[in-house]
């Protein structure tokens, strides 16, 4: 699981569009590290109670400071910005369009800190940013198979080279399911609890058919052929039917493959000829389906068959 390093430059060449943003100052050190995906409002520090102070965060300042900051004197402001500059800030960026005062920019370029204006509302600012932040800050990851769209079930075909996942995920993409990533899929840990797989950008709406070449699915099968991502819901490993062990035939065991930290439902199917194997790949996202609603058909036959062997094994009256 890679935790990334995100960066003010990282955050503001990404997110400057959505967020507003302008760079204000000139000799800002913008590879300044943001070391945690939020933002704080640096209303107590600035009058000087740094207990709590949050400044591995970015700080906005809005009406709130803004206007406090200018009921000080000069001298007041200075010795505020000097100690408040003196913790390693990551950047400052002013809400509503407000400009920064010249003592507050002087104590940010002598810092070496960012100092961004953004024509959001604060609230609006902090909302989205914290989002944005929280996304970039997302555990992330790569895993081996190709992931499809099966009626809403974020499906990931794994197997040895040649086993057949290709051939299965067109098969799949004809009938009118859309594909997420060929051989390699991208995830990320999502709020902590959903893993979403997409797929490379440079070869995003591509696949590579053995002994046909590159394929532009989107131009072949149409735009519905393809999506940029995907919550991963199921991991289908298809295995030479000589190298399962023991091949499940009733289901009442679920197994799960952690990826980031997440239980995720996989199944193993055994391959060998003559078996649709798309097909076999659509009833197991079916099947993942009905579990995500409530519906176990393997423990209900199953108790149907305990309620049925009780009563026959009542004596007669």
């Amino acid at each position: 699981m890679a935790q990334p390093s995100i960066t003010v430059e990282q955050f503001f060449k990404e997110h400057c569009g959505a967020l507003q943003m302008r760079l204000l100052s000139t000799s800002a050190e913008l590879k300044r590290i943001i070391r945690e995906p939020t933002v704080n409002r640096p209303g107590l520090a600035l009058s000087g109670f740094t207990q709590y102070f949050a400044y591995k965060r970015v700080q906005v300042f809005g009406h709130a400071e803004f206007f406090y900051l200018r009921s000080l004197s000069t001298e007041q402001r200075e010795s505020r910005y000097a100690y408040l500059f003196a913790y390693k800030i990551p950047c400052v960026v002013f809400s509503r369009g407000l400009k920064p005062d010249k003592e507050l920019l002087a104590a940010c370029e002598k810092a070496g800190v960012p100092v961004f204006q953004s024509t959001l509302v604060t609230m609006t600012f902090i909302n989205a940013a914290t989002l944005e932040l929280e996304n970039m800050f997302a555990p992330r990851g790569t895993e081996i198979g190709s992931m499809v769209d099966i009626l809403g079930v974020g499906v990931m075909i794994r197997g040895d080279s040649g086993i057949g996942k290709s051939e299965a995920v067109l098969a799949l993409i004809e009938r009118g399911y859309s594909l997420v990533s060929d051989d390699v899929t991208k995830v990320t840990l999502v709020g902590g609890r959903n893993v979403v797989g997409t797929g490379s950008d440079l070869t995003r709406n591509h696949m590579e058919i053995r002994g046909i070449g590159i394929i532009n699915v989107a131009a072949m099968f149409g735009v519905k052929s393809v999506r940029k991502e995907k919550t991963l819901d199921l991991v289908v490993t298809l295995k030479a039917w000589d190298e399962v062990e023991d091949v499940d035939r009733v289901g009442m065991e679920q197994e799960f493959v952690e990826i980031l930290g997440m239980d995720i439902p996989h199944i193993t199917i055994p391959v060998r000829p003559g078996r649709d194997l798309a097909r076999l790949v659509e009833v197991a996202a079916y099947q993942t389906k009905l579990k995500m609603s409530g519906h176990n058909a393997a423990r209900e036959l199953n108790d149907r068959l305990i309620a049925h062997m009780s009563l026959a094994s009542q004596p007669p009256k």
